[in-house]
């Protein structure tokens, strides 16, 4: 039996979105294939959120080259982007809050270049007037990274409905991002 290395990934991802201590017996099974297989393929779990991450950062980079984030104003981009993520937003928000990514000297590279082209936008929607300069591209970066991690785990837990995942994102951090004429 031939194993679809990115289908288990994209099986595992969505486990671990919804359940972010699954075991990896539990993610065999979600991928319909034994233990011992999933462990010639993944070492264990650390070896598993390693391809995860590099899963999450390829989509990514996916989104962010569709969402044309030189086109147009930095809020329709910004609006592009937010729906560009929304469908892998769970994995997103399970990566986001994987502490053994961000530790060390071991943090992928992948994560500064992601973190760099979102943090030009807003960049750049402050050198058009478009956003206020009080709040670091930095910060909104994280904010956005927040908003979408939240929604994501809203949305899988039947708070929010899903259509209006790309809505509640946007509004909210364009409410607080938007420069104001009094500002």
């Amino acid at each position: 039996m031939t194993v679809d290395r990115e289908q288990v990934l994209r099986t595992a991802a969505a486990l671990l979105s919804r359940k972010a201590t699954a075991t990896m017996d539990e993610v065999a099974r979600a991928a319909g294939i034994g233990r011992a297989t999933l462990h010639r393929h993944f070492a264990g779990r650390d070896a598993l959120v390693r391809a995860l991450e590099a899963l999450g950062i390829q989509e990514f980079e996916a989104a962010l080259d569709a969402a044309r984030l030189d086109d147009g104003t930095a809020e329709e981009a910004l609006r592009r982007l937010v729906a560009g993520v929304e469908p892998v937003a769970g994995l997103l928000a399970f990566l986001v809050t994987e502490n053994q990514l961000f530790e060390g000297d071991q943090m992928n590279e992948g994560w500064a270049r992601l973190d760099a082209r979102v943090a030009a936008l807003f960049r750049r929607g402050q050198e058009q007037g478009e956003f206020r300069i009080d709040l670091t591209p930095a910060w909104l970066t994280e904010a956005l990274y927040g908003l979408v991690g939240t929604c994501a785990w809203a949305v899988q837990d039947g708070r929010v409905a899903a259509k209006d995942f790309q809505y509640m994102i946007a509004e909210l951090l364009l409410g607080g991002a938007r420069r104001s004429v009094d500002r």
